[in-house]
């Protein structure tokens, strides 16, 4: 055992030497795996921040909501133009469905416009404001920051009161004071009562609650817009995930005795849920990490191609100093065991230097867009190299062992 200890510290002496005494070519060497643990641990790292704010996201709307509307999101199997021939959901079916329903939580609705909305020399274009009533809220996870969300006599009664999302709120007031401000929207006055805590998914983008503005459904439709301009969507949050499939099945019943479909008609609106949300961006992250994954291993093969040919030529270089060991006893193992080691340390290397890289890449990144780095992703990116070096070394580590001692003290 003590003979066997002694061989691996020797070859890895003798490798650490030999790589000091190539300096430039073992860093060059080494490039094919910078870069692909680079694009292993940046596009691990991005991923998974994105994956974080995009569920983030969706649970500060509420995972356990259902929203029927005209528009079918995620089913491809109707044809667009079927979509966009429904009739429009309108107030009067809301009231109609709100006044039948018995299982859900909450049910409100909702309404868009794009509007440029200011405050003094500040401004914010085509901003998506939403109409709604008192109830939103109860459909959502959303917090605030300061103020509050508008309550049932200011729906009702149609008041010009306004809640800014927290982007929208820095943008307009930089100095953090929009409550009790008057904001303008199309030279109409509102009142801002509350600011939202920031989601921080800009995943969403202009359908994050950070970038969107809420007034009431009522000053919606007398100032901005026309009930009969648009279509309406009913959010209703279910009381818990295990009874949203149930709030879905009444839901359907409901609206189908609302819109008068005979037993034989298909619906003419869809009941669309936070999961088919998920769905879409799971398989979009599935695409980035094939896409990925295909251009690190690339990277890696070719990595692995160009240590595997310096080894070679390092094995030739050497080919008398191997003679000398093996002509004095060294065994077979031991010199596949000195270039095993010496092209798993090259591969380490470039991996560290990989890994450094990866690192100060997510914090740029991350000025921008979320990443997190992950502890798995840095193992993965060390087990990574050494598996490439111990590879990429074998093929010139048995070519070294395999020399005749006789012929490799010949050797000029």
């Amino acid at each position: 055992m003590k003979n066997y200890l002694f061989e691996i510290k020797e070859g890895l002496l003798i490798s650490l030497k030999a790589i000091r005494a190539n300096k430039v070519r073992s860093v060059l060497t080494t490039l094919g795996i910078i870069i692909g643990v680079w694009a292993v641990v940046t596009m691990s790292t991005a991923i998974k921040g994105i994956d974080i704010s995009f569920q983030e996201g969706v649970s500060s709307l509420g995972s356990d909501n259902l929203y029927i509307d005209k528009w079918s999101w995620f089913n491809n199997d109707i044809p667009w133009w079927e979509l966009r021939n429904r009739k429009n959901l309108t107030m009067e079916e809301f009231r109609k469905y709100k006044e039948a329903a018995k299982l859900p939580l909450a049910v409100a609705p909702t309404m868009g416009t794009r509007q440029t909305i200011k405050y003094e020399e500040n401004s914010v274009d085509f901003l998506i404001i939403l109409g709604t009533n008192a109830d939103y809220i109860k459909t959502t996870n959303l917090d605030f920051s300061d103020g509050r969300f508008f309550n049932e006599l200011e729906s009702a009664g149609s008041r010009n009161v306004i809640v800014l999302g927290s982007e929208i709120a820095k943008k307009l007031f930089p100095r953090g004071d929009a409550v009790d401000n008057y904001i303008k929207i199309k030279g109409r006055k509102l009142k801002v009562v509350g600011v939202l805590k920031e989601q921080g998914s800009w995943v969403m983008g202009d359908f994050n609650p950070d970038n969107q503005a809420f007034i009431p459904i009522g000053f919606l439709f007398k100032y901005f817009t026309r009930e009969n301009w648009g279509t309406i969507t009913i959010n209703v949050r279910a009381p818990n995930s295990q009874s949203i499939e149930a709030v879905k099945e009444e839901a359907i019943g409901i609206m189908r005795r609302v819109r008068g479909l005979k037993y034989d008609e298909i619906n003419d609106f869809s009941v669309n849920q936070q999961e088919g949300l998920l769905g879409e961006i799971d398989k979009s992250v599935g695409v980035i990490q094939v896409a990925g994954f295909f251009i690190t291993g690339l990277s890696l093969f070719v990595g692995a191609i160009g240590i595997m040919n310096i080894m070679f030529v390092s094995v030739k270089e050497r080919t008398k100093e191997i003679g000398i060991r093996k002509a004095i006893g060294a065994k077979k193992r031991t010199i596949l065991g000195q270039f095993i080691s010496e092209s798993a340390i090259i591969c380490l290397l470039g991996g560290f230097i990989g890994l450094l890289f990866a690192m100060l890449t997510a914090l740029i990144i991350n000025q921008f867009l979320p990443t997190v780095i992950q502890a798995d992703s840095v193992i993965l990116a060390i087990v990574i190299s050494l598996l490439t070096g111990v590879f990429s070394g074998l093929a010139p580590a048995y070519t070294a062992a395999k020399m005749d001692p006789v012929d490799a003290l010949r050797y000029e």
